[in-house]
């Protein structure tokens, strides 16, 4: 018989094993299109490409799937790679088989901006199709194993990359569905290709030592089943060495050798029913000695992706520890394949309740989560939901919340209900008030304290708050209830961020530019951007990084900075001299300016443009020649330390404030505001309240609806200056008044 055939053959048998009504020529006929629409076509090994479909079903048939999803595996790559359609899958096969195909096939190869984006697009579509029907990722995950078991055919860039993307993405998903027999295949195979000297280092090392191992192995295995036999307890017991990356990661961690890691043995006993488990245990902790701290009952409190056994750290008579998991029949084929072990209950069971259960919340929380996130913080929070460790902590009336390990009483408030959460005013935590970052750990009783009065989260709980449902829940609380205020912090974060990288806002609010700024940063609008910096939805640091690249592109960014450059230039010219001090000792000219230079009066002093200080600023002041000393504030980016010249740190000298009664000191501000009639004749009108001397006031509207008003006034010190700022400050659509020169 043709060996592809044979493989068909075999297939078709284990579906029948557990599907006694086949309809075998359905089956036959899909396995015939999938081959014929894919016949020419070749693998990386050389194979005809219907092996890789072959595979996958049968991947899918050992789960136990129903018969759509084999025929969906067998024509999972047809829509994608070969001529064929979705209504012509639909036609032959059902709608039910098109769309589970739809869902596996990947997106159309775009151009994205990142690889994030790339794989955020992918991803969003498969959690998409997972929360109508989970089908779609069992069988993207069996399709995912196949091609990293045929790995070694592809090039080692594409095996880092496959491989890095399996352990972050399809490893995690395979155990929050509770796939354990699946995820370790896939780790251990991506560690093969991450870390290959790594990975042999550990197999050639297990090889050395398998008979010894085998020996303990079996050595325990038998007395456990002995004790239980003798205890008439029906049961079924086996150990192994704990999986490859299991092993690795426990190196890694504790910067350990094969040599110094003895709690590499598991054993499983595999009960009737649930009281039997708690029967084994004891006699398990009569047998051997416990680990304290290391026993966990995961049957009483299953873990979220329905994990249900009794684990216990022992160590036997040679002082060798090992870990002990038992279980019933039932939770055992769960712990093995998760919701597939389950599979045959929801058979008949319509499509669209498939995804609706419970402990598929996840794949929608993450589907809301990826609404306000840009393709970068998205990927990250998947991760980090995948790969948490859990903590379970319980309410007053005794319902158990699972959270990511270091949780607070924030993520548990809004676990609850996002309305607990924006109402919270205080928690307790065993009967104790607690602080709002304290962390939670294992079985502890937490109370939330609302209040209707209360005025919403606060922007610090972002910073709190460590799991991503939380922080999406409290950004979108200010998303919708803070518009303004999101925009007047972002736009001042934003603006800050420009600053830094040399950039103006005038510069990419041009009407040429800002078009292709917006859809480089993905908003409509600036105040859409601005609004999304300010609840937390990007970073000014994101989007000014991606401005600089259009900026860049569109040959704007040279000139910005030749402009800057000229602007920047320093104030006085610094001459080589014999000595900075004796210079200033040669200028005989007093100063009334009301500046002691380190104990000298009687040298000339001038005031930097760049800061304009006024007394009580702290100051720092600069030699130079025929000018005598310019006097900058602490505070002034030319002053910075970072930016002085080796060549003239003895230029930079101490200088103070003299005491008593001072002259009037100009100084400048910048003020931005949104833009408004008589919005200049209320800023003069606050400066005239203020009694100071105004110099000049001018101001100037911005293409994105905001206007600048640039003042230069005289104080006498700097808490004058303070209370200047503070009335303009409370001007209507003001949302930040800065000195010049400042950082």
């Amino acid at each position: 018989m043709d060996p592809i055939l044979e493989r068909y053959q075999a297939l078709e048998d284990k579906v029948r094993s557990y599907t006694p009504n086949l309809d075998a020529r359905r089956l036959f006929d899909a396995f015939t299109f999938a081959d014929t629409e894919h016949h020419g076509q070749l693998r990386k090994s050389g194979e005809p490409y219907i092996i890789h479909p072959l595979a996958v079903a049968d991947i899918v048939a050992d789960l136990g799937l129903d018969v759509d999803s084999v025929i969906a595996a067998l024509l999972h790559d047809t829509i994608e790679d070969t001529d064929a359609t979705h209504e012509e899958v639909a036609k032959r096969f059902g709608e039910p088989v098109a769309e589970l195909v739809e869902g596996v096939t990947k997106l159309t190869r775009v151009q994205y901006v990142t690889k994030e984006e790339e794989q955020m697009e992918n991803l969003r579509k498969m959690l998409m199709a997972m929360a109508h029907d989970i089908r779609v990722i069992l069988i993207k995950i069996c399709d995912r194993l196949h091609n990293m078991r045929t790995m070694e055919y592809q090039s080692p860039m594409k095996q880092r990359e496959k491989s890095l993307e399996t352990m972050e993405i399809y490893a995690p998903i395979a155990h929050r569905l509770g796939m354990q027999k699946l995820k370790w295949e896939l780790e251990d195979l991506s560690l093969r290709y991450l870390d290959p000297v790594g990975y042999r280092e550990i197999i050639t090392q297990l090889d050395e030592r398998s008979s010894a191992h085998e020996e303990f192995l079996a050595s325990i295995q038998h007395s456990i089943q002995q004790r239980l036999g003798q205890e008439g307890i029906h049961c079924s017991v086996y150990g192994r060495v704990k999986h490859i990356y299991s092993i690795y990661r426990k190196m890694y961690a504790q910067d350990k050798t094969l040599n110094e890691i003895f709690d590499l043995y598991a054993f499983r006993v595999i009960v009737d029913d649930i009281p039997e488990c708690y029967n084994v245990l004891g006699c398990i902790h009569d047998m051997f000695k416990p680990v304290l701290g290391r026993f966990k009952d995961y049957i009483g409190t299953p873990k979220p992706n329905m994990y249900q056994s009794l684990h216990t750290t022992v160590i036997g008579r040679a002082g060798i520890p090992f870990e002990v998991q038992i279980r019933t029949w039932e939770m055992h084929q769960t712990a093995e394949y998760g919701i597939a072990a389950h599979w045959k209950y929801k058979q008949g069971m319509a499509n669209k309740t498939l995804g609706t259960e419970e402990q598929f919340e996840w794949v929608r929380k993450l589907l809301e989560t990826q609404q306000d996130t840009d393709a970068e913080e998205f990927v990250h929070n998947l991760k980090v939901d995948m790969f948490a460790d859990e903590v379970f902590v319980f309410t007053p009336n005794g319902d158990v919340k699972s959270l990511p390990a270091g949780a607070t009483p924030i993520d548990f408030a809004y676990a609850i209900h996002s309305a607990v959460g924006n109402r919270m005013v205080g928690a307790r935590v065993n009967g104790r008030m607690v602080p709002y970052d304290t962390p939670l750990n294992n079985g502890d009783i937490v109370e939330v304290i609302t209040s209707k009065s209360a005025k919403g989260p606060s922007r610090d709980w972002l910073n709190i708050a460590k799991s991503n449902e939380a922080r999406n829940k409290i950004r979108q609380w200010f998303k919708k209830e803070r518009r303004e205020e999101n925009i007047v912090t972002g736009r001042a974060q934003f603006e800050s961020e420009l600053k830094h990288a040399g950039m103006k806002l005038e510069a990419i609010t041009a009407e040429e530019v800002l078009p292709n700024i917006l859809h480089k940063v993905r908003f409509g609008t600036l105040d859409e951007m601005y609004a999304s910096i300010g609840y937390g939805g990007t970073t000014a640091a994101k989007c000014v990084a991606r401005i600089r690249d259009e900026m860049l592109r569109l040959g704007r960014l040279q000139a910005e900075k030749a402009a800057a450059a000229a602007k920047s230039t320093a104030e006085s010219t610094i001459y080589p001299g014999s000595n900075p001090l004796q210079e200033l000792h040669g200028s005989n000219k007093h100063s009334d300016s009301g500046i002691i230079v380190e104990g000298l009066g009687n040298c000339l002093v001038k005031f930097a443009k760049c800061c304009t200080p006024v007394p009580g600023d702290p100051v720092v002041g600069f030699i130079t020649r025929g000018y005598g000393v310019s006097v900058h504030r602490k505070d002034c980016p030319n002053a910075a330390p970072e930016r002085r010249k080796p060549e003239e740190a003895d230029r930079w000298i101490k200088v103070s404030w003299v005491e008593g009664k001072l002259p009037n000191y100009k100084t400048a501000l910048e003020l931005s505001a949104r833009d408004r009639d008589g919005l200049t004749l209320d800023v003069a009108m606050a400066l005239s309240s203020a009694k100071v001397r105004v110099n000049a006031l001018s101001a100037r509207g911005l293409p994105d609806g905001y206007a600048t008003v640039n003042i230069v006034l005289e104080v006498r010190d700097k808490s004058e200056l303070t209370a200047v700022i503070n009335r303009l400050n409370n001007i209507q659509g003001v949302y930040s008044v800065a000195r010049s020169g400042g950082k």
